[in-house]
């Protein structure tokens, strides 16, 4: 029966899942009853309408409930619950060749392996070599493994998985029946990398709202659908779960699957403490919700301000948020300009006034021109009309510049491969103001955490700003180095990368990011006024 064979697959991944969080007992019990399940002859539903799915060996009470649950809404809730309690790699690695869910325990508990990328790498830093059950020869048809499947799952860039994002989320508002929608999951938080996404709505149509999403033409396959969640792959591979929660449940929804799963963790512990129960439905006293319309609802039950989203990583923002001290971070209305656009991106200077009207559409104040360095005069620019965006102009050099920028306002450090900072290199304030753009792909450095160091010690000595792009990890710093710079009292600026015009809006994903690193408008150099800029710049040029 194909509604049996459903639930025989979602009551083995359930005991495969309650193996991978180290539950005993209940995983062999569920697996019992999907052999039982199995071994049905007859209509399932049949068995249940006559009272007597307690007589299918290995179905108790507790069993026989999630059965008619799923015979009622084509879903057992409880499987979603212990997924989100489970880092979704660990699910890659369980069904890897040769796995299993005690394996897959081993490289979380003792390793903290949380899927195939960081399997791989442990692999091949032979962190598995002594390791208690991980001989030679396992470790051998480890590797084999995930070279069988290409290393597992691939994340996306940050750019990429919004992109995908905003267009599911523009075809749900314009042709579903939705109240709300928006996006969640480590998209939300602005991680530099997107496994799959999250999407929540409110309607009081969701089968409906259903129809329209499955026949969106980026969809490819719908994997499962129930009363409040469907699951599709896209045409290129991403999955998404899309989940119409009811309103009184919104923000609570929002703020559990915006994650991350160590925050989340944190604050169930704090509403035990408190006597509160915390969940996706809401925060509850007993059976009464008390909070979960909205995340602000949810944060205050807790006795915490709004926690932004991008920082729910437990590292620190609950104890700040408690103090009272979390910072005002750095939002998109607070850049007042870019800082690092290329005149040869722009067509020269005939693209000027395109590119003057796009900075003016986005609320740009200003926009830094870059050319590179040259032997020859530096080009002049016009000057736009009256109310036009302000002009500086930058120099690109891949050298430590000793002297203010001739002829210009700035300077753009593009470090070549493995440059480091020596001492002799760093002159202070006479050489002109400095923006590091391209630091992640310009050091040679592994993942040393501490290979901004020298960087940070140029900063102390004269003007210094590090660039942060949509492109982080290619381009500017991701959000992990961006907060040494932040907490070490460097500045930030952020742009788009090196993309046309049209794609200057991605400018609001380097504010993601920024805000990641706990970035606050005054620790970002192209949050501040032009003539502040401009003031500023030239006093350093010793034209002030």
């Amino acid at each position: 029966m194909p509604g049996t064979t459903e639930l025989v697959a979602i009551f083995r991944e359930i005991g495969d899942l309650l193996d991978l969080q180290g539950v005993r007992f209940k995983p062999e019990a569920y697996r019992r009853a999907a052999r039982s399940l199995e071994a049905l002859t007859e209509d399932l539903a049949g068995v249940a309408a006559r009272g007597e799915l307690r007589a299918i060996p290995g179905v108790g009470e507790a069993l026989a409930e999630k059965i008619e649950e799923y015979l009622r809404t084509g879903a057992v809730p409880f499987l979603d619950r212990i997924r989100s309690e489970v880092p979704p790699g660990l699910l890659e690695i369980m069904r890897l060749p040769g796995f299993g869910p005690k394996t897959a325990r081993r490289l979380w508990v003792e390793l903290g392996i949380e899927g195939p990328g960081e399997l791989a790498a442990a692999l091949a830093a032979h962190r598995l070599d002594g390791l208690a059950g991980f001989g030679p020869r396992k470790i051998a048809l480890l590797s084999a493994a995930l070279a069988q499947v290409g290393g597992g799952p691939k994340r996306r860039p940050l750019v990429d998985a919004w992109r995908v994002a905003e267009g599911l989320l523009a075809a749900i508002r314009t042709g579903a029946p939705v109240d709300r929608v928006e996006v969640a999951g480590s998209l939300r938080r602005r991680r530099e990398t997107v496994g799959d996404l999250d999407i929540l709505a409110t309607s009081t149509r969701p089968e409906r709202v259903f129809e329209v999403f499955s026949a969106l033409p980026e969809v490819r396959t719908v994997r499962m659908r129930g009363p409040t969640k469907e699951t599709v792959e896209l045409s290129d591979g991403l999955q998404v779960d899309l989940r119409v929660v009811e309103p009184a449940a919104f923000g609570a929804a929002l703020q559990y699957f915006t994650g991350s799963k160590d925050h989340n963790v944190h604050l169930r512990s704090r509403a035990r403490d408190r006597g509160l129960k915390v969940n996706e439905y809401g925060v509850f006293r007993g059976e009464e919700r008390v909070a979960g319309a909205t995340e602000d609802d949810v944060y205050a039950a807790l006795g915490l301000p709004t926690i932004p989203a991008e920082i729910r990583e437990d590292h620190g923002e609950i104890e700040a948020a408690e103090a009272g001290r979390l910072p005002t971070l750095v939002d998109a209305p607070d850049v007042r300009g870019l800082l690092h656009v290329h005149l040869e991106r722009l067509g020269g200077t005939g693209g000027l006034p395109d590119a003057a009207r796009a900075a003016r559409r986005l609320g740009f104040e200003y926009l830094g021109v870059v050319v590179p360095e040259a032997d020859g005069e530096v080009p002049a620019l016009p000057r736009p009309s009256s109310g036009a965006p302000r002009i500086f102009l930058g120099i690109e050099t891949a050298r430590f510049p000793t002297g203010p920028p001739p002829g210009a306002d700035f300077w753009v450090l593009r470090p070549a491969a493995g440059l480091a900072v020596p001492p002799a290199s760093a002159p202070g304030d006479a050489a002109g103001p400095l923006l590091v753009a391209h630091l992640a792909a310009g050091v040679d450095s592994g993942a040393e955490p501490d290979r901004l160091r020298p960087w940070l010690a140029l900063a102390a000595a004269r003007p210094v700003a590090f660039e942060v792009t949509a492109g982080a990890g290619s381009e500017g710093l991701d959000s992990t180095f961006a907060r040494q710079a932040v907490e070490a009292g460097a500045q930030l600026a952020l742009g788009p990368g090196d993309v046309p015009v049209a794609a200057w809006e991605r400018y609001r994903l380097a504010v993601g990011l920024a805000r990641r690193a706990w970035a606050a408008p005054e620790t970002v150099l192209n949050a501040r006024p032009a003539e502040e800029l401009a003031r500023s710049w030239a006093a350093r040029r010793g034209r002030g």
